[in-house]
């Protein structure tokens, strides 16, 4: 069979997860554990207490051995099983209690890590979610954090434990016997090659793996979202083979490939322990005979070289682990440290109650990481309660002033000023409450018709909520609906149509009384007989604000009290319909060929 090869990107960021420890993100990841500190140092004092207790078993197996069994000492042997008992309910307690403490402490780490993230996100700007997926952002938040999870609850202190665990009963045994210490000893270079090849074939397999259920992940997603146009095309079978030929295919071959190499690491491992353990019998064994070493220290050595040995298999197995987390805490961090492009200043100022009055002083603007122009010296002055349409073809700039005006970006010169003041002087929230904006892909969120009215004002009333829906015409089928108001709508209002999701997206803007309007192609996603219905209620509500309008159709453009006409980034004529259509220029232009109905 051909061999699989997954696409480019996913093994590229997949071989980007192949991190060892970092001291740059262990330091950045601790200060979401420093609230916790006192809880992991208990818990720390908690390990070595249960780590002292399970070192102690064999030799308390050794003492009943040979001062209870061989000595004929019935008392000896009986309290010494007693204690015996009563260190391993100790060894229990101790550990349910570390396990409870460690388990509470990762996660509040996740409720930690997830809150910073979302506080964070709500702060970037809209450049950042032009670079970022959605995907991308929820893999952040949801995946990357799950990794924490895993290795503070469990593998921070269970290294530690594993550690201590060696430490204590290589003691133990050189305590016991130097000689058979140093025949137990004699497999731990066969045991290190052994662990460094595990590691280099596993860590290059679970890479594969990882690129697989990226793989598959992506080739799911898309085949999900692109359901409609896979069945009016009629391209299910092949997108199925594609599927069980290649991508599940993959899968599951890394997947055998993975089990294979893990499942000769722990034999392995094992064969070097029983190879360890019948050098000492054999040799412990013949020393019992010549009465130089005791039955009791023998049995006890043979039980502290499992002891021994386990440890390290975990230890290996942990690696995978931090490996993760390395990875996983790197991206973590990257996000929280993304500077958020548009801060309040310091000392701004809450914005006081607007008339209206707004002007652009000469802006400019390019983003962050592109230097070519998207506006360029713009010049406008737009006075309360006028309309003022914006026209031009895609990609002239349209979209980018009214970002500008609602202050999503800021000017890379110039300013914008609304009734005077310089918006970089006041707060984000203070001016946008004093805004409504409704897109050309209207957002619906998860809930009921009336919640997602009332988005942008809580405190509105049942009545204020149906005026504003009768205002625009959506009172009528909101009626319809099976529970009125009360229905509810899946995320994105996925339950409703695109005009219907319109409506109810003006009632949202204009039920929270804005003094600017922004209409950025809101008409654009409804029928004619449903733009009719919004015309007429826009009449009325228009006026006495000052209103944005982004359009392609004529019927939303004609009755504008100003048209500025933008191309590259410039404004190139500016004025009412008629004197525009009068001057013959570029709005003549668009009028004749994309404008008329």
């Amino acid at each position: 069979m051909t061999k699989i090869t997954p696409p480019e990107f996913i093994t590229r960021s997949e071989e980007q997860l192949d991190k060892g420890y970092d001291p740059k993100v262990a330091q950045g990841l601790m200060q979401f554990l420093k609230p916790y500190a006192g809880h992991m140092i208990f818990a720390l004092v908690l390990i070595v207490i249960v780590t002292a207790a399970a070192v102690s078993g064999p030799y308390f197996v050794k003492l009943a051995i040979d001062e209870g069994i061989a000595a004929n000492d019935p008392l000896a042997l009986r309290n010494i099983a007693l204690a015996y008992l009563i260190v391993s309910i100790i060894q229990l307690g101790f550990n349910y209690w570390r396990v409870r403490i460690m388990a509470r402490v990762g996660q509040h780490v996740l409720y930690d890590v997830r809150t910073a993230m979302f506080a964070h996100l709500q702060k970037l700007s809209l450049s950042f979610y032009n670079r970022y997926s959605v995907g991308r952002v929820i893999t952040r938040v949801i995946n990357d954090v799950g990794t924490l999870r895993e290795f503070i609850t469990w593998a921070v202190l269970a290294i530690v434990r594993n550690l201590l665990g060696i430490i204590g009963t290589l003691i133990a045994m050189i305590a016991l016997n130097f000689q058979l210490s140093m025949l137990t000893f004699a497999v731990l270079p066969v045991m290190v090659w052994v662990t460094i090849a595990f590691r280099k074939a596993a860590r290059q397999n679970y890479r594969k793996v990882r690129a697989a259920v990226s793989w598959g992940n992506s080739v799911l997603a898309e085949n999900i979202n692109g359901v409609r146009v896979v069945q009016a095309f009629s391209r299910q079978q092949h997108n199925y083979n594609t599927f069980s030929g290649y991508v599940n295919r993959y899968y599951l071959e890394t997947s055998l490939d993975a089990v294979w190499v893990a499942s000769l690491f722990t034999p392995v491992i094992d064969l070097l322990g029983a190879l360890a353990t019948a050098l000492v019998v054999y040799v412990g064994g013949t020393a019992v005979l010549g009465e130089s070493i005791t039955a009791g220290v023998l049995i006890a050595f043979v039980l502290y070289i499992d002891r021994f040995f386990e440890p390290i298999r975990d230890l290996s197995r942990r690696f995978d682990t931090l490996q993760s987390t390395m990875a996983g805490g790197e991206r973590i961090l990257e996000l929280l440290n993304t500077p958020v492009e548009v801060r309040d200043e310091a000392n701004a100022a809450e914005m006081q109650p607007i008339t209206g009055a707004v002007r652009f002083d000469n802006v400019s603007f390019h983003y962050s990481d592109d230097p070519v122009l998207v506006l360029d010296s713009i010049q406008l002055d737009v006075k309360p309660g006028e309309t003022v349409a914006l026209v031009g073809e895609t990609g002239a700039g349209k979209t980018t002033i009214v970002k500008l005006l609602a202050r999503f970006h800021d000017p890379t010169s110039g300013g914008v000023h609304i009734d005077g003041v310089d918006l970089r002087t006041v707060t984000q929230g203070s001016l946008r409450r004093q805004m409504g904006m409704v897109l050309q892909d209207p957002f619906l969120f998860n809930g009921t018709v009336k919640e997602n009215i009332l988005f942008g004002r809580l405190d509105a009333k049942d009545d204020e909520v149906i005026a504003a829906a009768k205002a625009v015409g959506a009172h009528d089928f909101i009626m319809n609906l099976k529970n009125g108001y009360e229905t509810s709508v899946e995320e994105g209002g996925l339950t409703l149509s695109v005009g219907q999701r319109q409506l109810i997206s003006f009632a949202r803007a204009l039920l929270a009384n804005p003094r600017i309007l922004i209409l950025d192609e809101a008409t654009s996603s409804v029928d004619t007989q449903t733009e009719h219905i919004i015309q007429s209620a826009l009449a009325a509500l228009l006026k006495g604000r000052t209103s944005f309008v982004i359009a392609h159709r004529l019927s939303t453009i004609t009755n504008a009290d100003k048209i500025v006409v933008i191309d590259g980034g410039r404004i190139i004529e500016q004025g009412k319909h008629a004197d525009l259509l009068a001057a013959q220029g570029r709005y003549y232009e668009l009028y004749k060929t994309g404008f008329q109905d």
